[in-house]
């Protein structure tokens, strides 16, 4: 019993972890956005434009990478100790096809 409360007293840890670096960088990505749209308007060029392009894509794959992380150590394990395989995979399949479009 003690076991489990240690097991996810780690999955909330890790959950808040995930959220709080989730947060930082949603907002670096809000602000380089906010400066992307500037160039834009201050008719930059392009090549500039599209190197801070190139620079938001890396940051919200990074977030997108550190999100399914989470999820895999925590909800996916949860779902399956909880019998919920079916639901799981379901949702896992989903966004690999999400993601492949």
């Amino acid at each position: 019993m003690i076991h489990e409360h240690h097991n996810h007293a780690r999955h909330e840890e890790t959950k808040s972890k995930t959220k709080d670096d989730a947060i930082k960088r949603l907002s670096y990505i809000e602000g380089h956005l906010a400066g992307v749209k500037k160039m834009v308007d201050e008719d930059r060029y392009c090549v500039d434009i599209l190197r801070q392009t190139f620079a938001v894509r890396r940051a919200l794959q990074k977030l997108e990478s550190q999100l399914i992380d989470g999820h895999l150590r925590t909800c996916v394990v949860d779902g399956v100790k909880e019998g919920r395989e079916e639901q799981v995979l379901n949702e896992l399949v989903e966004l690999y096809e999400i993601a492949d479009r």
